[in-house]
């Protein structure tokens, strides 16, 4: 369509419901019910406004129209940090079901910041989505049920205890356990681990580290030292390693990203993986598959626990469900290259 403007150019004038009812000849009221997929519309009338649309290259209004019935059929779902592999790939669970339930899905970052997260809620909330998934937040426990006051909400890879929001997690106790016992059973006694920091889960893993070693018989060589679930904290975290005396013989990260750290310092520094040092990630991301990374990691189903969120949020918002759902994945262990028996003592 086009238009003119009041400085005298052409502009090119998004076709309207208007214009598609008068090319097919039909009121506005006919157009709208055709777009809606209303069975009340005869297929004649349905074959002219179709054509006339097409003509006219009409794409409809999907969110005034969805507006009119209170409903977007859009899912907000926030990421806390697009840098990590395992949480776009949960992003990939979700997409997948969404489509399954026929809904879109808007995407937003908290950036790794509770603020972040806040103003991702908020821009989500002012664009009525019809509700929430949050991916592995750190926003207090407090904020999100304030949250789900407004909307129905649902948290992967994190436990919220409130009755209006739904979660998806991993069990990090079984996780951590098959870690330590793999590297035990290779030999392994000063077994370190880098944690998470105040990431979501990273808490958890680190208390099923330490009761794991305890039930190993190893509660002695216990060793945690600061991380926060990015490259830069397995960075530190392996020079920490070298300079440790006597040095740990196995490392178990938080996550891949930061055993991918790890590994980059100990390939600079000429350290042998796995003769040198064992290293195991968590999170099973395509990264740890690849052949020159080859890591032991923790698969957690990454894809599993996005689709399991959003089929929660769908159930909830087209049955009205009050109480809130668990969901509870067991979690499994791959052993890639990075792993192997004890080597010389040191």
């Amino acid at each position: 369509m086009i238009a003119r403007s009041i400085d005298g150019h052409t502009t090119r004038r998004r076709p309207t419901m208007e214009d598609v009812a008068a090319r097919a000849g039909v009121s506005r009221a006919l157009v709208s019910l055709v777009m809606r997929t209303s069975p009340k519309v005869s297929e004649k009338s349905r074959a002219a406004v179709l054509a006339a649309a097409r003509d006219l290259d009409y794409r409809p209004n999907v969110l005034a129209r969805n507006l009119a019935s209170h409903r977007t059929r859009t899912i907000g779902v926030m990421v806390n940090d697009l840098h990590n592999p395992f949480h776009t790939e949960v992003v990939g669970g979700i997409d997948a079901a969404a489509r399954e339930h026929d809904y879109r899905i808007l995407l937003n970052s908290g950036s790794g910041r509770p603020r972040g997260e806040e103003h991702a809620i908020e821009t989500f909330l002012d664009f009525r989505t019809d509700g929430l998934i949050l991916i592995g937040p750190r926003l207090s426990a407090r904020a999100i049920a304030a949250a789900a006051e407004d909307t129905a909400i649902v948290v992967v890879g994190r436990l919220v205890r409130d009755p209006r929001v739904d979660t998806v997690t991993n069990d990090e106790d079984i996780g951590a356990q098959l870690v330590v016992d793999h590297l035990a059973a290779l030999g392994h006694r000063r077994i370190l681990h880098i944690d998470g920091g105040t990431g979501a889960g990273a808490r958890s893993r680190r208390r099923g580290y330490e009761r794991a070693m305890v039930k190993a018989g190893l509660g002695a060589y216990i060793d945690v030292i600061d991380g926060d679930y990015t490259e830069s904290s397995g960075v530190k975290g392996a020079h920490t390693v070298l300079g440790r005396r006597p040095r740990p013989t196995a490392l178990f990260c938080a996550n891949d990203l930061t055993a991918i750290g790890a590994l980059d310092v100990f390939d600079d520094l000429a350290v042998r993986v796995p003769e040198d040092v064992s290293l195991v990630g968590y999170d099973d991301t395509q990264l740890a598959g690849l052949r020159h990374v080859s890591l032991t990691t923790v698969e957690q189903r990454s894809a599993a626990l996005g689709h399991l969120g959003m089929t929660a949020l769908a159930e909830r918002l087209e049955s009205g469900r009050s109480g809130s759902l668990r969901h509870i994945v067991t979690p499994s262990l791959v052993v890639r290259a990075t792993t192997g028996p004890v080597g010389r003592k040191r």
